[in-house]
């Protein structure tokens, strides 16, 4: 089974995208990068921020997912870095590049399909 972390900018986390509902719905719908679970038996496990820029945290906020969760045997086998890190941020490429050093698991670009053309689309 798979159990997916979703990585976003804290942010527009907390400021902007409230709740994250498009990821959380977009994974519930397999919607977006997440159709590849369509067929799969697949968890959200938790969605976690950057930490604030420029993202100096990430490491160290994968380290408590893994000892927050070490209780309950639960640990991702898959990272989605949601768009709002993926699309707008300028220190992404460091982000991830530091993700996919430390966490020995596969990192995936995108999350849910819902971005909107325009603002007054």
């Amino acid at each position: 089974m798979e159990k997916v972390l979703i990585i976003g900018c804290k942010n527009t986390m907390d400021d902007v995208c409230i709740g994250c509902s498009r990821c959380m719905v977009g994974f519930n719908r397999r919607e977006g990068e997440f159709e590849e679970y369509k067929d799969k038996d697949a968890e959200l496990i938790g969605l976690l921020s950057c930490g604030g820029c420029p993202g100096a945290g990430i490491v160290t906020r994968m380290a408590q997912v893994k000892l927050w969760n070490a209780p309950m045997n639960e640990k991702p086998t898959v990272i989605h870095i949601a768009p709002c890190l993926s699309q707008h941020c300028p220190n992404k490429d460091e982000i991830i590049k530091k993700i996919l050093a430390k966490s020995g698991i596969d990192v995936i670009e995108g999350t849910h399909p819902y971005m909107p053309a325009d603002i007054f689309a």
